[in-house]
């Protein structure tokens, strides 16, 4: 009973009001200084911007207003030319395009482009990073303000072998165009354009140039039509925050205004709520008249009346409310008939509700709330049953979308195991990453991310959620997880389970703890730490994973994405091999697989790359770029160094070819006592990048070779001139195949095995 008592009260109280204040609208100032100018052609210049030094806050502010355009232009410097700019703290310019052209036969240059500033920061959410071009290499980057870190991401974009631009509006999947995310809180971003210098796309009417540039969102959607020789684009829009960081917020923000800091390095004023105008101009903000201008939430039969910086609402002569809710207001016979659905009270429940007979109108009008707000309540507790079901209806559809049934069947009929499969139940993921909270991501890319979670046992788990699934692969998907979460080898990250109520499905796997190969290799402090014993290991154990799944699994399982950013430690260093995103199961009676190309430049089987056909031999170039990296500590693709060495695999063979091998090699594992082993494995990643997937060696037979050098160094007294007296042999032998080097990933319409799962950046681990 206190409750409702309460709710009377208040309601009661509310519906007491106060008397209409009336507010005089104000006439809104200037948004520039007085007896300066507002514009520069169609652009206006709010303050603290200005066209000359004494209308701008200071000379960071100084805008060039160029009369020979018609209309005239704004620009930054006298070489940024401005869109527009906002108080909020916006401004939008144009900036040029990096292009490269060439033709077949020639020499193809590379080209950077920056935008460096002490006052403005590249907008990250507001911006993104676009390649577009048939033979594209391209990357983002940014410096720290001491040049002390570099941050960034690359972007590759090709055509197929048939000169076929054919693609998808608004597609940007690295068929044609690509596109990616730009660095955080970035004043100097670099974006530099380069050719993979492998196709001539130079017949018909493909464009033989590449592009790359930061644009904002909302001003690029891709179309194949770029791809011909009628597109070319100069420059295009780039979104950049300014904050004001020469003053505090007490001499920056003017009246009725808020001052908030950003990025740790300036302020910025905003208009308080009911106010509008130029926060950073005396006398500050002006109240809106949101009853004359329409921005106010008065119901019909209410009298709007503006205050100082808000409006109240009054129902007219004759209704009643509160003018604002949903009931708005209702007229006072309205109220009657309710009154006699409710009952007439009698005043000793009158006097219990408001302990008050003497005034019957006031009682009524308690009553009549109390009605009103009981079906409100009633309301809401159906509104909530309703979501509830909702919710229930929705998992139950995703479960079913995304396989669940099948997979329930499946554990049912006994074909798989509860405790191999498991089947997690959505809240219970999003308890176990406190609500996907940013701060439990571990690794994320262009598919999804990764969070680290804590299930209710304690195990530590890291689940995946993906940005996309290809619907019509269901049971293919489901068998494929069945597939995985069955593998039982101690050097592959375990598959837990999955969660199909949600949208796309979440994959939980073994978590990792001591980072990627990749991390450790290409890392100085990191590599110097370890030795050449620790590098065999990691490479024996990885191809003995790389041998089960091709031998011993049923059915063969080809990983097509081999690199050492997939190849985890764990804190013994034992190799944990991972991501099974692009994997693909072999049918029976079938060696090969057409599909088209998925993988990672650099670490791509050539042969693949042109055929399409996907075979076990695949993986095996992949590994033999591993090994490389495992001997040198280099990445697979570098554009830092001199031309010749962009290319891993292309320079690590043409040393061998010269007799040059130690020159390539990570000083770090050189020592007197192992310049045959290192020569053994040099020879034997040269037989796994052989151009021809039949002149590759097994992973079998590597896991073999492998462990036996590794039996031979804990037993020094074997044997191994054979292989030596071939080591020598072959140091002249050709050929040498192109090496690739840039992650990227084509959508296909074939089923990529679990194709929506991200890479790793190299920090994370799993």
């Amino acid at each position: 009973m206190s409750f409702f008592l309460l709710l009377l009260l208040l309601v009661l109280s509310a519906v007491a009001g106060f008397a209409p204040t009336a507010a005089t609208s104000k006439t809104i100032s200037s948004i520039a200084k007085p007896n300066c100018d507002d514009h520069c052609g169609n652009v206006s210049i709010p303050f603290p911007f200005g066209l000359t030094q004494e209308c701008a806050l200071n000379t960071n502010f100084s805008i060039t207003c160029n009369t020979s355009f018609h209309p005239p232009k704004p620009f930054l410097s006298r070489t940024v030319e401005v869109r527009d700019i906002s108080v909020e703290g916006q401004l939008r310019v144009m900036k040029l395009v990096a292009k490269i052209c060439y033709n077949k036969g020639e020499n193809r240059s590379s080209l950077r482009i920056s935008y460096t500033s002490s006052r403005f920061y590249v907008n990250q959410t507001a911006n993104k990073f676009v390649a577009v071009g048939c033979d594209t290499f391209a990357n983002v980057y940014a410096y720290g303000d001491d040049q002390s870190y570099k941050t960034g991401s690359n972007c590759v974009s090709i055509c197929n072998t048939t000169h076929d631009v054919t693609t998808t509006n608004g597609t940007c999947s690295g068929f044609g165009c690509c596109e990616t995310g730009i660095p955080n809180v970035a004043r100097n971003v670099y974006h530099s354009l380069d050719s993979l210098n492998y196709y001539n796309y130079t017949a018909g009417d493909i464009n033989n140039c590449s592009y790359a540039f930061v644009v904002q969102k909302e001003e690029f959607r891709f179309s194949p039509t770029m791809l011909t020789r009628d597109w070319d684009v100069e420059k295009v829009p780039m979104v950049l925050d300014w904050t004001i960081s020469n003053q505090t917020c007490l001499t920056a923000c003017q009246g009725n205004t808020t001052c908030v800091a950003v990025n740790g390095e300036g302020y910025r004023c905003a208009c308080k709520e009911g106010y509008e105008g130029n926060p950073y101009l005396p006398p500050g903000c002006q109240d809106v008249d949101e009853c004359e201008n329409g921005q106010n939430n008065c119901s019909k039969n209410a009298i709007c009346s503006n205050t100082e910086g808000g409006y109240e609402c009054s129902c007219k002569k004759g209704y009643r409310g509160d003018g604002k809710s949903a009931l708005g207001c209702t007229s006072s016979n309205h109220r009657r008939h309710i009154m006699l659905v409710l009952g007439k009270p009698t005043p000793s429940l009158l006097s219990i509700l408001l302990g008050d007979q003497r005034n019957p109108q006031s009682l009524l009008d308690g009553v009549y709330f109390v009605g009103i707000i009981t079906k409100l309540i009633s309301c809401f507790g159906l509104y909530v049953k309703y979501k509830r079901k909702k919710s229930v209806q929705m998992k139950k559809k995703f479960f079913k979308d995304n396989g669940g049934l099948i997979l329930q069947g499946r554990i049912d009929q006994g074909s798989t195991s509860s405790s191999t499969t498991r089947i997690f139940a959505a809240q219970e993921l999003k308890k176990a990453t406190n609500n996907y909270d940013h701060t439990r991501i571990i690794g994320q890319g262009g598919f999804g991310i990764v969070y680290r979670g804590n299930l209710l046992d304690g195990r530590i788990v890291a689940v995946k959620k993906a940005k996309m699934m290809d619907p019509t692969q269901v049971e293919q998907f489901i068998n494929e997880v069945i597939v995985l979460s069955q593998i039982n080898h101690r050097n592959i990250v375990k598959l837990f389970g999955c969660c199909l109520e949600t949208e796309i499905p979440l994959l939980v796997y073994e978590f990792i703890s001591n980072g990627t190969l990749s991390e450790h290799l290409h890392n100085k402090d990191k590599a110097s730490a370890l030795p050449w014993s620790t590098r065999l290991r990691i490479a024996t154990e990885t191809a003995e994973v790389l041998s089960y799944l091709h031998s011993a699994a049923s059915p063969p399982i080809i990983h097509r994405d081999v690199k050492s950013v997939n190849i985890l430690l764990d804190d013994d260093y034992t190799a944990r091999v991972s991501d099974f995103g692009a994997s693909r199961l072999v049918p029976q009676d079938q060696t090969q697989l057409t599909t088209m190309v998925q993988g990672t430049f650099g670490y791509l089987d050539p042969e693949y790359l042109q055929t399409n056909h996907l075979t076990e031999k695949s993986d095996v170039y992949s590994f033999g770029v591993v090994l490389v990296e495992l001997l040198t500590s280099r990445r697979a693709l570098s554009f830092d160094g001199p031309e010749k060495e962009r290319h891993l695999s292309q320079y690590f063979l043409s040393l061998l070819k010269e007799n040059k091998l130690f020159k390539i090699l990570d000083d770090n594992i050189v020592c007197h006592g192992n310049i045959e082993e290192l020569r053994e494995v040099a020879l034997l990643a040269k037989r796994c990048l052989n151009v021809k997937g039949d002149d590759r060696p097994t992973m079998k037979e590597v896991a073999v070779e492998l462990g036996g050098l590794r039996r031979a160094k804990k037993h020094p007294w074997i044997n191994n001139s054979d292989t030596s007296m071939e080591s020598d042999s072959l140091l002249t032998e050709q050929p040498i195949p192109f090496g690739y080097g840039a992650t990227f990933s084509i959508t296909t319409t074939e089923y990529d095995s679990l194709k929506h799962h991200m890479e790793f950046p190299a920090a994370a681990g799993r």
